[in-house]
């Protein structure tokens, strides 16, 4: 059976040297930095852009749901919104819900 893997023997050189700690710990800031302007930073971003629309939404703005519904907005609440999908029919759906603030006349059947 021995036929099929050889066999493995250390290699009688010297030992490796430690490497240095300086060089891991710039690889580690570098890889911090990576993160931050890659990830972390632009999500943030689009976090604050996201809030200032919320603040900004107003009675007859026409919006986007995240699930796709669109609709005029006809009441204001801390958490709460309520949109206007057709003549009559009204959702009740959370402010962080809304994905897009679209422009006016988007909806002309309402």
């Amino acid at each position: 059976m021995s036929f099929f893997i050889q066999d493995a023997y250390a290699a009688g050189g010297p030992a490796p040297q430690g490497g240095s700690q300086f060089i891991t710990i710039i690889i580690f800031v570098v890889m911090i930095a990576f993160f931050w302007f890659f990830l972390i930073r632009p999500q943030q971003k689009r976090q604050k852009e996201h809030q200032k629309m919320l603040a900004a939404i107003s009675k007859g703005d026409e919006v986007v749901t995240g699930g796709g519904v669109l609709g005029r907005v006809t009441e204001l609440g801390d958490q709460f919104i309520t949109l206007e999908v057709a003549q009559g029919v009204e959702l009740h759906v959370q402010r962080q819900s809304i994905g897009a603030v679209m422009p006016k006349g988007t909806l002309k059947n309402l």
